[in-house]
């Protein structure tokens, strides 16, 4: 017993009638939740960019480090040469990219082997604040005593106020404390 087949106008109601299941999707790419993960791996345990921003100074050395900083590294896909931007201060760029074949191989060491093929630089001012190690940090100055400040002001009392006046003295302190010291 065959049935017949419905008419265009029933079809159409039948249809707008009816809820369908929706289209099964697929699940989204494992790529977006496992690139999270990976980065926070990377920041946590050392390696990668963070590491090597945390451990630069003992990567290439504290002469290249002073003059410059990574920036970002970008790894390839594909297997294509991953490349290391750093940034350089000013006119050290020629110097540094001489040394870019030395700077390559100490970041490959502590990397792994052959993680950067390519060093990109950049010129431009360090983001970073400058760390002056302990011994050569700037020590506070150390006061005059009363006789020295007061002769000091004496011999300054005819220049004009102003600042020639307060540059003079400031340089008067800082000779009459060298002269101390010794």
């Amino acid at each position: 017993m065959r049935r017949p087949l419905p008419s265009t106008e029933d079809a159409l109601r039948i249809l707008t009638a009816k809820r369908t299941r929706p289209q099964r999707r697929p699940p989204p790419p494992v790529g977006r939740k496992l690139t999270a993960y990976l980065k926070e791996l990377d920041g946590r345990f050392g390696q990668g960019a963070n590491g090597l921003m945390a451990r630069w100074r003992e990567v290439v050395g504290p002469e290249i480090a002073r003059r410059t900083e990574p920036v970002k590294l970008t790894r390839a896909r594909g297997g294509g040469p991953s490349s290391l931007e750093i940034r350089v201060a000013g006119p050290a760029a020629a110097i540094i990219q001489h040394q870019a074949h030395e700077i390559l191989a100490r970041v490959n060491l502590f990397l792994g082997a052959d993680a950067v093929q390519k060093l990109r630089i950049v010129q431009g001012p360090l983001q970073r604040a400058e760390t002056a190690p302990p011994a050569l940090a700037k020590r506070r100055a150390v006061p005059l005593d009363a006789a020295a400040e007061a002769e000091l002001a004496r011999s300054l009392a005819e220049a004009p106020d102003g600042r020639l006046k307060d540059s003079l003295a400031a340089l008067g302190r800082a000779v009459l404390r060298r002269g101390t010291s010794r």
